[in-house]
């Protein structure tokens, strides 16, 4: 039988909810060696520890898997589909489509084993997994819990859902402005490049953000930086949208976003929530974070609005949602409920500062903040789990010997690590695409829409 298991020099002792607590890392930690052939661990020589396999925890990962792609569609897509204009919105929803379909593939084919195949390295997981080599129904991942298991297809499909949403983040920086070939040519390079490599720097035992103990329950560097920081570098590479500052870029369909906005609410309690692994008390505070965080950033959102320009409007009210969900999501499992609407809090007012402000003076064209919203949200999110997690502000504390001060440095150090290397390389693929294919449509069907000019069909008929 083919087992994932965690090794034993990365267990952390701290003092709540077994193992999930202890590595404080979410869904992630635990595959410091995939797939890798081993036997049962015994605690001691009379008493062995037999691998087990609980139907809940399964049904659990099984749900948490689907809505994980619920979030991607038809969630993501309805809610950037929402905020272009309409002769655009087609080509948002089959870019998420097609970015979905296309790491579904390449997923199975070299990403699974390039973020977890059971490598020493800290850059990458190596080869050991392509193709799903070795993996059988009979195999197993490991969980939070010593001798609790699941089907590593199960988490092979969980994991490969974050894999699928993370680049789909990324287009609304650049959305109404780049061909749909560039697109797909640019997502296939950069989760190669950048998000299998620093998937398995955070979530491998063996990874190098890991092994300094940084802390990310679901992905606020792996999903949410990287697609932020990747965002920005697309807009300012690919440049300004023809016409903004001067023409009308409303959202068309606030109907819409408000739907996509909903639906990613609820699918990310499979994201974070899932993230535990098993149906346990740590699933639970996940998900009772999850609430108070968005609604913490909701209110936020809603009430900063209001005092600045007169007005809460229902796009502020939906960016609000996005901007805590995206805050707790490294946090969800590692800080208290009230820890969570502060830290959701303070994530939606930066948030919106960098919105409606940042952005503005700036004078960069980031269509749909993904960078002000998933880039400085996660930002906020990563480090303020460092001040969080402390048992004094509900918490459930850290590593032995980690003060808050030292576990926030790690945080920052783990921030400025994907910043940087997302950066670079996402702006070196950008360079590469253009060069091969290009990145922009001619002006004329930049004006016309790409709806019509790149599919050759139209959302709504007259």
């Amino acid at each position: 039988m083919t087992v994932s298991t965690l090794l034993p020099g990365r267990l952390l002792p701290m003092a709540r909810t077994g193992l999930a607590t202890a590595l404080g890392l979410g869904a992630f930690g635990v595959l410091s060696a995939v797939a890798q052939e081993t036997a049962p661990v015994a605690a001691d020589a009379a008493a062995p520890v037999v691998a087990t396999i609980d139907k809940g925890d399964v049904a659990w990962m099984l749900v948490s898997t689907i809505l994980v792609l619920f979030m991607i569609l038809p969630g993501l897509a309805l809610f950037y589909g929402g905020l272009v204009r309409a002769k655009n919105m087609l080509s948002v929803l089959m870019q998420c489509t097609m970015i979905t379909a296309v790491v579904i593939v390449i997923w199975v084919l070299w990403g699974y084993s390039f973020a977890f195949g059971g490598s020493t390295s800290p850059y990458w997981g190596g080869l050991g997994k392509l193709f799903l080599a070795g993996v059988t129904p009979d195999s197993q991942s490991a969980t939070f819990s010593e001798g609790v298991m699941i089907p590593e297809f199960v988490f092979i499909c969980f994991q490969m859902t974050f894999a699928c949403i993370t680049p789909a983040l990324i287009v609304g920086a650049f959305a109404e402005r780049i061909k749909f070939s560039a697109v797909i040519l640019f997502v296939v390079l950069w989760v190669t490049l950048v998000y299998f490599p620093i998937a398995h720097m955070v979530w491998d035992s063996n990874g190098l953000i890991f092994g300094w103990g940084a802390l990310d329950f679901a992905g606020g560097t792996v999903v949410h930086i990287n697609a932020g920081i990747a965002g920005l570098v697309g807009a300012l590479l690919i440049g300004k949208r023809h016409g903004y500052g001067r023409d009308n870029m409303a959202p068309h369909s606030m109907t819409l976003t408000m739907v996509g906005a909903s639906i990613l609410f609820v699918g990310w309690f499979g994201f974070n929530a899932g993230s535990n692994l098993e149906a346990t008390g740590g699933a639970a505070l996940a998900m009772i974070n999850t609430f108070t965080a968005t609604a913490g950033a909701v209110i936020t959102w809603v009430v900063i609005e209001g005092l600045a320009r007169g007005k809460a409007s229902m796009l502020g009210a939906a960016s609000g949602v996005v901007a805590g969900l995206v805050a707790v999501t490294p946090a969800a499992g590692l800080v208290g409920p009230i820890g969570a609407i502060v830290l959701g809090a303070l994530a939606s007012a930066v948030c919106y500062w960098f919105v409606a402000v940042v952005k503005i003076k700036a004078g960069y064209d980031d269509s749909l903040d993904v960078f002000g919203i998933h880039g400085i949200g996660g930002i906020i999110g990563a480090i303020g789990t460092g001040i969080f997690a402390s048992p004094s502000l509900g918490g459930v504390g850290y590593a032995d010997g980690v003060t808050m001060g030292g576990q926030v440095y790690t945080q920052i150090l783990a921030v400025l690590v994907t910043i940087i290397w997302c950066g670079v390389v996402s702006a070196i693929l950008y360079k590469l695409v253009d060069v091969v294919i290009g990145l922009r449509p001619t002006t004329e069907a930049e004006t016309q829409g790409l709806d019509i000019t790149s599919h050759g069909e139209v959302a709504y008929h007259s």
